[in-house]
Parts: structure tokens; C-alpha cells; sequence
């Protein structure tokens, strides 16, 4: 060893400062991803689960029958726009009263809104919507004379304001 220089000798205090920052930045990161989740979801799918699978089976008998019917349901939104129009099995338009679209995103509550969609001349439903690009659920109950709704529930994505 030259004169002046320190030996590089690892010591038990290096290896402790090693330890003390790998177990920092792990817990750091496990901080930062819990504060992420518990912000961003609340984790809640169902307010009552018990109530929810009591309902399932009428609401399956509910899509079953809604499927024999054999209509099409057409959606389009652009331009800050939602148009929604249904056809039956001979492709005649549906005469609808109102609708309304309940728009929600995946994982997260914060931007969840609904809209009623007015009646238009041409028999279609439309509303103005304010979506912002990603990805949406959107349910659309629509009252056109049956027992129950007309149920169309779908997700989507939006870019540049528009459907894809």
C-alpha cells in the first residue's frame, strides 16, 4: 500500500449502509404503491354481496329473455356526444322513451356519472357527454314498454374523444 491511501477493506459498516438503503427503497415503493391503491379503488364491486347473489338469478332469467328478443343495439360517441339507437330482429327501429347511460371506469369511482339520453326526430337516444380518453363501462337502460329495461352494458375505449 502506498503511503497516504486508505486500505478499501469492506466493513461491518458498509454492509450496513448496503442494507439500510435496499430495505429503504423497499419499503419506500411498497409505501408508494399502498398509497397508490388505497386512492385510486375502493375495492367495493357490491355495497351487500349477500343482496347482489340473491339478485343474480333474476337477472340472468331478465339478459335471457332480453337476448330471444334478438335486437341490436347500436352505440356511437364522438365529438362529446353519446347516440344510442336499438333495432329488432327485422331491423325497424325501436320506439324508445328514455334512456339513461351510467359511464364508469374499470377501477376507479372518480369519474362515474350518468346521463339521460333525450329522444331525438329520428328516433335515436343522444346526449351530450364529457369522457376523457381511456377506458369506460357503460350501461344503458333504456324504458321501451317491457316489463323491465332494456339492458345493454358494454365496455369501451375512447381516444381523441371517440369510440373505438
Amino acid at each position: 500500500m502506498r503511503r497516504g491511501e486508505r486500505s478499501r477493506e469492506f466493513t461491518g459498516r458498509h454492509m450496513l449502509v448496503i442494507m439500510v438503503a435496499f430495505f429503504s427503497v423497499i419499503i419506500a415503493v411498497n409505501l408508494t404503491m399502498a398509497f397508490f391503491a388505497r386512492s385510486s379503488w375502493t375495492g367495493a364491486v357490491v355495497e351487500n354481496t349477500y343482496v347482489a347473489s340473491q339478485q343474480f338469478n333474476r337477472k340472468a332469467a331478465e339478459g335471457r329473455a332480453q337476448a330471444a328478443l334478438g335486437w341490436k343495439a347500436d352505440l356511437a360517441i364522438a365529438d362529446g356526444k353519446v347516440n344510442y339507437r336499438l333495432t329488432d330482429s327485422l331491423g325497424d327501429m325501436v320506439a324508445a322513451r328514455q334512456a339513461t347511460a351510467s359511464f364508469r371506469r374499470p377501477a376507479h369511482a372518480g369519474e362515474d356519472q350518468q346521463v339521460a339520453l333525450i329522444r331525438q326526430p329520428d328516433g335515436s337516444l343522444s346526449a351530450p357527454v364529457e369522457l376523457r380518453d381511456g377506458s369506460w363501462i357503460v350501461e344503458i337502460d333504456t324504458e321501451v314498454g317491457l316489463e323491465h329495461p332494456y339492458r345493454d352494458t358494454r365496455r369501451l375505449i375512447l381516444r381523441n374523444g371517440a369510440m373505438q
